[in-house]
């Protein structure tokens, strides 16, 4: 999940070619692979949500019965308050079950950073997180998404120890309760894809996993990390991923992300868990946006079928 303004990547045109005008070979080697699913991630509606159009609990609800999405990521933002209530958490459990909506994650955000160079604020970072690892393993959620922030002004090999300390520490405590703790590339370091890589590699913990993100690549002022490189990178760690979204062509196709190079290395990586919608553009509305990828990506499954 991204929380700042993207650029465009136009690094996928060739030749003035559409993404439509050569989608099909990337994506026709892995033609046999099993088909993924399709989730929908809450800041999808972050506007929405915001503004107070729509709450928490109605985000379960319209997943269902405005897209028809049956799997949903949540982000702990919208109900910060509510990681120990278990009243609310019985809520969100209920209104889950009478949509048929399956709860997969909790995006975990403003709690601290997990490889913080103050040893005792990165202690704190950790154990800030157990509240929201609790809570989803109650909601019945396989893993929560965290951050793996370090100070940028240090090297990068001390930052992948500070991060893997921090991380380890965490991935403990959630494997006592059979939860796993992913990494999303999401800023500073962990938007390169060879640095969170070695992250997983360093911890190396079946519980520990990453989150990739279609989008999140930006490793510097206007610098970024190639995409689909990245991606690559962390496929083999995934645990869930996220297909970022901005802005759709005429045709249907996302203009930043070419979907299907994209969803060929997802596929080719045998992963055949949840693609999480995360809308994040301004050209379309919320509800258009979520659709518009919703119907990419189920275009997609019917080509993979």
């Amino acid at each position: 999940m991204k929380r700042r303004k993207f650029i465009k990547d136009a690094s996928f045109l060739l030749g003035g070619l559409s993404i439509s005008s050569f989608s099909s070979p990337f994506f026709s080697s892995c033609s046999n692979q099993q088909s993924f699913k399709i989730s929908l991630a809450e800041w999808s509606l972050h506007r929405e949500l915001f503004s107070k159009k729509i709450d928490h609990l109605d985000f379960i609800s319209l997943a269902k019965t405005e897209f028809g999405i049956d799997a949903v990521e949540y982000v702990n933002s919208f109900f910060f308050e509510k990681a120990e209530d278990r009243d609310y958490l019985n809520r969100m459990k209920k209104r889950a079950n009478d949509n048929g909506v399956k709860s997969l994650l909790i995006m975990c955000d403003n709690e601290g950073n997990l490889g913080d160079p103050n040893n005792s604020k990165r202690i704190q970072a950790v154990e800030n997180h157990y509240k929201w690892a609790e809570a989803a393993k109650f909601l019945g959620c396989h893993s929560i998404r965290v951050n793996a922030r370090s100070d940028n002004n240090l090297p990068y090999e001390e930052q992948l120890k500070l991060a893997a300390d921090g991380l380890s520490m965490l991935v403990n405590f959630c494997d006592n309760i059979n939860l796993n703790a992913i990494v999303e590339n999401h800023g500073g370091l962990s938007s390169n894809g060879d640095w969170l890589s070695n992250l997983m590699k360093t911890v190396d913990h079946p519980r520990v996993g990453t989150l990739p993100d279609f989008g999140n690549f930006m490793i510097g002022p206007d610098e970024w990390y190639d995409r689909y490189k990245g991606v690559g990178e962390l496929m083999p760690y995934a645990k869930a991923v996220s297909a970022k979204s901005h802005e759709f062509d005429l045709d249907g196709n996302e203009v930043r992300t070419d979907y299907y190079r994209m969803m060929n290395i997802v596929l080719n990586h045998g992963y055949a868990g949840y693609v999480g919608i995360e809308y994040e553009g301004n050209n379309h509305s919320e509800y258009d946006g979520i659709h518009l990828t919703s119907k990419l990506l189920r275009k997609i499954q019917e080509q993979n079928s």
